[in-house]
């Protein structure tokens, strides 16, 4: 059963969410508690599973990887035990940033950070190699970035 989030943890992640090393001391001058009761609050919501990861945002163009694919993939069948493979491959790979289950013409989105088209090719070869389940898939190039990120908004409100 998912946790119950006053309106102090929902100002709290959204403040995480926008730099998680902001000083206990500083986001309790926002929201009004003391840094020991927002150390706490942050502690339960890791506990609970609220706050899954604390992370470093890279740019992907100045990791050397520039080229972005957004590809839809089609399974042959969706028997569970090549699913669970496929699934497990795609989870496997440090190349697939994303990746969805879902539902209209095709069954996976990933979304792919790439070196170069070379890089890419090589790995949807793998891909197809690997995951004989896979009937087709279909690649968009990503020309530019207008918004990436992982924020969750948070309803703020009473």
């Amino acid at each position: 059963m998912p946790m119950e989030l006053d309106k102090l943890d929902r100002r709290l992640l959204a403040i995480l969410q926008k730099d998680a090393r902001r000083p206990a001391e500083l986001m309790g001058a926002d929201v009004g508690l003391s840094a020991s009761a927002v150390q706490r609050r942050i502690v339960r919501m890791r506990e609970e599973g609220v706050i899954t990861a604390e992370v470093a945002l890279v740019d992907p163009k100045q990791a050397g990887r520039p080229l972005t694919m957004i590809v839809d993939v089609e399974v042959e069948r969706e028997r569970p035990e090549l699913l669970a493979s496929l699934k497990q491959w795609i989870a496997a790979e440090p190349c697939i940033q994303e990746a969805w289950y879902v539902t209209g013409a095709g069954d996976y989105v990933l979304i792919v950070a790439a070196r170069d088209v070379d890089d890419f090719e090589a790995l949807m070869q793998r891909f197809v190699a690997d995951n004989p389940n896979v009937r087709r898939f279909q690649t968009r190039v990503a020309l530019s970035t207008l918004k990436r990120g992982m924020f969750v908004p948070m309803d703020l409100s009473p």
